[in-house]
């Protein structure tokens, strides 16, 4: 069935959306796709699940029903939220405003954690004063079919979701799945007041509703994350690295930042090390060479920074070296880069950035005392004569 959707509403209209998935327009299209077929299906469970609640005065059938209401009022929100996010960048937004969807995600979540609360309350006045809850088999069969078809929406909306890598419509794919965990509870429960003549529909009604906060909270913890600055995927991260080492004469790159403004709207900056003695006309176009090729193959606006490194100096590398397998066996450092060696007036500077996991001031004293005795032993065993000072600049990993 959702392949012959897809077909039917999206393929149908453009042969390209299905394979161009970072656009806005295909992004659009599946939204308003899973828009559509949300504000439908769910529409007719509230309306059926309500009047079999009524009839059978079932809290619990009832507070299922106002849930898959509220679910078809998020369609509606996800349509308008893919709408909006879909719009051009401006004198205002110059990142574009693909970051709507991620703020359609949370309003979908506040608005599941409202009706839970609402939800809960009217189920604890119905174990404080219950009433006798009257099934017919039809009522019964409405409630199985609900059943497979909330397992169904909740497999059309993953489907569609991974297809575009959105936040949103994941999320709309867990509260299906929560609603067809939950109206299964109530079914259980209907047919074990049924059979057993123990009135438990408050107290399953509570479960519910208690199952549709926890729900809540959980999904605005995960559409809060990109919006609070997540951290880019290893996925991510190795391709940027595979791509930036390709370049001829890279010797190495650090410093990799991520910023997500929505799909399909990645920035990065990111240094990457020549070397010194190089030609700088001729690495510069290496370094233009890598930027078109990040927007071009992985969708990324890379701005990349040139850090000369001096390898005709012969202490470098065998100081570098036995710093990174010191340094790096501690477990809060992650790298170290920028490593040269500056001749001053009076004393000469070994110079290096090192990469922590947190900024733990004890971790830095530590880390220092440690670059000091490795620099020690460094100079001894060359031999060096000259006085070595240490400047060491501790930077944060944001991978």
């Amino acid at each position: 069935m959702t392949k012959l959707l897809i077909k039917l509403f999206i393929n149908r209209n453009n042969r390209q959306l299905h394979a161009d998935t970072a656009s806005t327009g295909t992004r659009e299209a599946y939204g308003k796709l899973a828009g559509g077929v949300g504000i439908t299906t769910n529409s007719l469970l509230a309306i059926a699940k309500v009047i079999i609640g009524l009839i059978s005065g079932s809290i619990a059938i009832i507070a299922d029903g106002v849930n898959n209401l509220t679910d078809a009022a998020s369609s509606i929100i996800t349509l308008i939220g893919f709408r909006l996010a879909s719009q051009k960048r401006d004198k205002e937004h110059p990142f574009g405003h693909s970051r709507i969807e991620y703020m359609t995600g949370m309003l979908i979540s506040a608005i599941i954690i409202l009706v839970g609360f609402e939800l809960l309350q009217n189920s604890f006045e119905k174990v404080l004063h219950p009433e006798d809850v009257k099934m017919s088999i039809p009522s019964i069969f409405v409630l199985v079919i609900a059943i497979f078809v909330k397992l169904w929406q909740s497999t059309f909306n993953f489907t569609l979701g991974n297809i575009i890598d959105s936040s949103a419509l994941k999320a709309t794919a867990t509260d299906s799945r929560n609603d067809y965990i939950a109206t299964s509870a109530v079914l259980l429960s209907v047919l074990f007041t049924k059979f057993t003549g123990i009135n438990i529909d408050g107290y399953i009604g509570l479960l519910v509703a208690a199952f549709i906060i926890y729900s809540g909270i959980q999904l605005i913890r995960e559409t809060s994350d990109p919006l609070l600055g997540r951290a880019p995927t290893p996925q991510l991260v190795s391709s940027i690295e595979k791509l930036v080492m390709k370049g001829e004469g890279v010797l190495g790159m650090h410093d990799l930042i991520v910023h997500d403004y929505g799909p399909g709207e990645t920035f990065a900056s990111v240094h990457i090390e020549v070397d010194a003695q190089g030609d700088v006309l001729r690495n510069h176009e290496m370094i233009d060479l890598i930027e078109h090729a990040a927007l071009a193959r992985l969708g990324i606006e890379l701005v990349a920074h040139m850090d000369p490194i001096d390898t005709a100096n012969p202490i470098i590398r065998p100081l570098r070296t036995r710093m990174t397998s010191e340094l790096c066996y501690l477990d809060a450092v992650n790298g170290l880069h920028d490593f040269r060696i500056v001749k001053g007036e009076e004393n000469t500077n070994v110079i290096f950035d090192v990469v922590l996991t947190d900024e733990d001031e004890h971790t830095k004293s530590e880390v220092y005392d440690l670059a000091l005795k490795v620099l020690d032993d460094v100079k001894k065993e060359l031999q060096i004569p000259q006085t070595l000072s240490l400047v060491i600049t501790f930077d944060l990993d944001y991978t």
